[in-house]
């Protein structure tokens, strides 16, 4: 079986792999009242950008791990995509509706660990 560790590492280089930025990891795997024990949170620049992200964090964690998301939501328009990968959840988000909505610091509680934007 494989680890939440491991998925959210796969995750992480998945949206690397297309220059995604500002990505966050939320781990909340200590708190009582949380919905899942990780998101992950990155944006793009565009509807095109975040659709890409998207395809690949499905791609490569299928093709490094095996895992399958159980569902996907956002892809029409590509502003704020979701990721369901059981206790795992990513948001990939264009800049403006990220900014709004600002869930990482809903759970400011939990352990965030900023991952540097490769350049």
């Amino acid at each position: 079986m494989v680890e939440n560790e491991q998925i959210v590492n796969k995750i992480v280089e998945g949206i690397q792999e297309k220059k995604g930025k500002r990505i966050v990891v939320v781990d909340m795997s200590d708190l009582q009242e949380a919905p899942c024990s990780y998101f992950v949170i990155c944006e793009g620049d565009s509807r095109v950008h975040v659709g890409a992200i998207a395809h690949s964090i499905k791609d490569w964690v299928r093709d490094e791990i095996k895992v399958k998301p159980y569902a996907i939501d956002g892809l029409e328009n590509a502003e704020w995509i979701a990721m369901d990968y059981g206790q795992i959840i990513v948001h990939v988000f264009q800049r403006a509706p990220r900014e709004f909505y600002d869930i990482e610091h809903l759970w400011e509680d939990a352990k965030l660990t900023e991952i540097e934007d490769i350049i």
